[in-house]
């Protein structure tokens, strides 16, 4: 049997969720407004510390720019739960006409990482105020570089980030504009896929374009590369086995006249199972190179290995899906499928029970429609009444659990 946590705590929760409802929106478009690369992110880094010490909230700096903080209830050392959000933008330029459009040029929250750092300083803020009404510590992880390789997840886990004190379990929050405003969606086990970059560089001769007996097209290589490749997917991998190859980057710096020396292409790709994404990463390896050698050329494979896959802990995600039953009505939970996105949330779910769960953005009457990693996207700020609040509720809950 766990704590048992009053019903009277969860009506104080939603009450400072509401009422603290304009300050998490000032700081999401503060946020938003100045957004920062990943492995930059300083001011960043700087404005949720700030907010931090006026709280009387300890806190410790890792991976350059991350922030682990520690808000201790009563018996502290009894069990302790993190909750992580990241704060790394991406190099999108907005096309959003709002009061809060980013100022740096060609820098964006396009992936709602505003949201969860504001969201997450909210909870930080309830439950300070409460520490005296729960058993246990709450962990709080501000990470940097989600958005790029290797993942600032792996950054914090080797520096410490899941130790002194070892949490029990860590739950992370994301944006989802395809599930309505005032919603949460969840899923128990697999839900999202590896992440590796695929660089190939085909490598020819250049010459004449009416003359090709005197070249070796790298461009016709390439081609052939490409379509083969898919190959691997649809005749090598299991149909019960999700993956995706996608190449979506080609430049050969030729002209209509011109077959140029090289073609370099650049691509991802995605799977649900360890074994398959080393077997696959291999095929692609020994496929390209070989079919470039017999078409007279040469291509030189790079990988750059990202996230494994990410899987949300069965019995935790059921724990924190009642502790959201409970929060916004049984009605306003949802069921999310897998995909074949990839986060670096992952690294922890490798490591200790982890949760991933998805904040409801859309609104169609608003036109908040647009899909994360775009120019247009932008979050109904109707979410920020539930996002700090509910975490708050789930870390107190999941810490009140055997």
């Amino acid at each position: 049997m766990g704590t048992f946590v009053s019903m009277d705590v969860l009506k104080k929760i939603k009450s400072l969720s509401e009422n603290y409802h304009p300050l998490v929106v000032d700081w999401r478009r503060h946020l938003h407004a100045h957004p920062e690369l990943s492995y930059e992110e300083f001011e960043t880094s700087a404005f949720v510390k700030s907010h931090l010490s006026a709280w009387g909230i300890s806190f410790t700096e890792l991976a350059t720019t991350g922030i682990v903080a520690l808000i201790k209830g009563k018996n502290p050392t009894r069990k302790t739960v993190a909750l992580r959000a990241d704060m790394d933008a991406l190099p999108i330029a907005e096309k959003n006409e709002v009061a809060y459009k980013s100022t740096r040029k060609g820098v964006m929250h396009a992936c709602g990482h505003d949201v969860h750092t504001s969201s997450l300083l909210g909870t930080a803020k309830i439950l300070q105020e409460i520490a005296d009404q729960f058993e246990g510590t709450v962990k709080l992880i501000f990470q940097p570089g989600e958005e790029k390789n290797p993942g600032g997840a792996s950054f914090m886990i080797k520096e410490g980030a899941l130790t002194n004190p070892a949490p029990a379990s860590i739950i992370g929050q994301h944006v989802m504009p395809l599930v309505p405003v005032g919603k949460v969606g969840f899923r128990e086990g697999m839900y999202m896929a590896s992440s590796d970059e695929i660089y190939l560089k085909v490598i020819g001769k250049g010459g004449h374009g009416a003359a090709p007996e005197l070249a070796i097209d790298p461009v016709v290589i390439a081609s052939h590369i490409i379509i083969a490749l898919q190959q691997i997917i649809s005749r090598n991998a299991s149909p019960k086995q999700p993956t995706v190859l996608t190449f979506g980057r080609i430049i050969g710096d030729g002209a209509t006249n011109i077959i140029p020396n090289e073609v370099n292409i650049a691509g991802t790709f995605r799977a649900l199972n360890e074994s398959w994404r080393k077997e696959g990463l291999e095929k692609i390896k020994k496929m390209a190179e070989s079919i470039a050698t017999g078409m007279g050329g040469t291509c030189e494979v790079t990988i750059s290995h990202g996230y494994p896959y990410l899987e949300n802990n069965p019995e935790l995600t059921r724990r924190i899906r009642k502790a959201a039953e409970e929060y916004v009505g049984k009605e306003n939970v949802v069921d999310i499928d897998l995909t074949l996105g990839s986060e670096d949330f992952a690294y922890y779910s490798h490591v200790i029970p982890a949760s991933f769960y998805r904040l409801g953005t859309r609104n169609e009457a608003k036109g908040l429609i647009s899909y994360v990693h775009s120019a247009t996207f932008d979050i109904d700020e109707d979410a920020l009444k539930l996002s700090a609040g509910l975490m708050a509720w789930m870390a107190i809950t999941e810490l009140a659990a055997n």
